[in-house]
């Protein structure tokens, strides 16, 4: 949708709003909306930008190892109020992430250590 109104509002030199709207079968008071939102969509991208600086700063300062929990919890101990999802949204979206030291363990090896696996004379628990 928000390719339709950006047409809209690029065509809108050449043709009324409402024809574009009728040609494209889209309500004229939806692309109104979508054009007084986009002050707000813009505000929201740039605040977006500077907590991913904030957050690749603290990542950089924790050579790299931490994740979405220590990252939330440092931004939320420098006084940061944001929200966790939000941090993992942003994470993910720039490939910014934790180290893992654990090992994975499967649920096929709980509490048989050194086994790899069912095979043809290991019954599966």
């Amino acid at each position: 949708m928000n390719d339709t109104y950006a047409f809209i509002e690029a065509e809108n030199t050449t043709h009324s709003v409402g024809f574009l709207c009728r040609l494209l079968k889209v309500a004229r008071s939806s692309f109104y909306a979508w054009l007084a939102a986009a002050q707000t969509r813009s505000a929201r991208q740039a605040a977006d930008q500077a907590l991913v600086h904030e957050i690749t700063v603290i990542h950089v300062g924790s050579r790299q190892t931490y994740g979405v929990p220590r990252v939330h919890a440092e931004l939320r101990r420098l006084g940061r109020r944001v929200n966790r999802k939000r941090v993992a949204r942003l994470m993910h979206e720039h490939g910014i992430q934790g180290v893992t030291r654990r090992k994975r363990r499967f649920a096929d090896q709980a509490g048989h250590e050194g086994q790899t696996g069912p095979g043809p004379d290991r019954p599966r628990f």
